[in-house]
């Protein structure tokens, strides 16, 4: 059965925006690694749009972003949207009940499965769906945006906290 994981980078405030901050080479290469472990990811049709961006090589690469690119090509994506979007290599559209495909999928696939969005965290985690929060929080307040938690929770009980490169530090919180 696999574990459902939500983690993103957040600032300080609690707010998640790739554009304006961005890990540290060293913090880079360990998503690169957890990249290469897991068994998948599941996203919003905002986020899977934004991360497609790693299927089509560019010239400005380096190496650790062509290895970040192998991995997340590499790796099964599921879609969750309401719409029909574009979906490149390795991708699935998820049907309309969200709740029995994500059971099923939990079901279906062993390993980690890398959950991202907070708009598809906040559909799935009153429904019990979320195995484990895990947030990258940065030394960064942004003031604003969208917010990592988007929706009230049942508690949570901190099962490990890591300090990571980039003066970044790593939470992992499971529902108590």
């Amino acid at each position: 059965m696999a574990t459902l994981v939500f983690g993103m980078n957040v600032s300080l405030d609690g707010y998640v925006d790739h554009g304006r901050f961005a890990p540290v080479p060293a913090l880079f290469r360990h998503f690169i690694d957890q990249a290469q472990e897991q068994a998948g990811s599941l996203y919003g049709r905002k986020l899977y749009e934004i991360m497609a961006y790693w299927d089509q090589d560019r010239p400005e690469w380096g190496a650790p972003d062509r290895a970040f690119a192998r991995a997340w090509r590499r790796m099964p994506k599921w879609v969750a949207s309401r719409g029909t979007p574009a979906l490149g290599p390795n991708a699935t559209l998820l049907g309309p009940d969200l709740a029995a495909e994500v059971r099923a999928l939990k079901a279906s696939v062993a390993g980690e499965i890398e959950l991202g969005g907070p708009d598809l965290a906040a559909s799935l985690a009153p429904l019990g769906l979320i195995d484990l929060y895990r947030l990258y929080v940065h030394p960064v307040v942004l003031g604003g945006g969208n917010r990592y938690f988007r929706t009230a929770l049942p508690r949570l009980r901190l099962v490990a906290q890591d300090p990571m490169p980039g003066d970044v530090i790593r939470l992992s919180y499971a529902p108590a």
